[in-house]
């Protein structure tokens, strides 16, 4: 057998050192949009695949058995695209997929369904906002320029941002209640806006939002078809070590 893992993910490269720990022949890709610290002996691709039939095309052409989507929760194209290239080729999808935040007392959140509806529920007042949402969708905030953002990314921006009035912090997760906490309150923040990523990773704002009593504008995850899914990498790794013992 061998696996193709699609990544990006801190729980796909956690998967990634189980098939080196487990000795299960894997292949991992990612996108590429940010520099991760991979951490990981697989052999890696980076960049996209062509679409569907490119996907299959790889599949095919390299022999792939078994296919897991660690994509982030909302690189929906992506996950799309596996759902239908592992139909055309008939090779087994499974996914890693973190269940997501659920409301907790005290959380003043305003759930929206997109970035566009995320845009919409800003306030119309000049407000401090911490824009929790990575670089791909800022410029669609550019059409509110009146607030104060503050943005966080993994790596430092490579050129001009579209929003006139942003603060750039560059760090990389697990982040903690008190960072997060004290983050909020030393920028004054008012509006925390957040995609809806489940997992331990990035939860801290959340909880940070919380405690300070803060709104929180929650952008849900976007549909998917329904495809085989597990919540931890050992649920993952059991299914992989299962199958090569059967020779799949």
């Amino acid at each position: 057998m061998r696996a193709l893992i699609l990544g990006g993910t801190g729980d796909a490269n956690r998967l990634a050192e189980g098939c080196v720990r487990e000795k299960i022949d894997a292949v991992y890709s990612y996108a590429g949009r940010t520099q991760i610290p991979l951490g990981h002996e697989l052999p890696t691709r980076v960049g996209g695949f062509g679409g569907v039939a490119g996907l299959a095309d790889y599949i095919r052409a390299q022999g792939i058995t078994h296919v897991v989507d660690a994509t982030h929760p909302f690189a929906a194209e992506m996950s799309r695209h596996a759902i239908d290239a592992c139909a055309t080729t008939g090779v087994p999808l499974l996914a890693l997929e973190r269940a997501p935040w659920i409301r907790a007392g005290g959380d003043h959140w305003i759930e929206v369904a997109d970035i566009d509806a995320a845009v919409a529920a800003l306030p119309e007042e000049r407000a401090r906002i911490f824009l929790a949402i990575g670089r791909q969708h800022l410029a669609l905030f550019a059409a509110r320029p009146l607030h104060a953002y503050t943005l966080r990314f993994v790596d430092a921006p490579d050129g001009a941002l579209p929003l006139p009035d942003a603060e750039v912090i560059v760090s990389r997760g697990p982040f903690t209640l008190q960072g997060d906490r004290e983050l909020m309150r030393g920028r004054g923040i008012e509006f925390l806006v957040a995609r809806n990523s489940g997992g331990a990773g990035a939860r801290a704002k959340i909880d940070a939002a919380r405690e300070l009593g803060l709104p929180v504008i929650m952008i849900e995850r976007p549909a998917l078809p329904e495809r085989p899914r597990v919540e931890s990498v050992a649920e993952v790794l059991a299914w992989l070590s299962h199958d090569a013992r059967l020779g799949a």
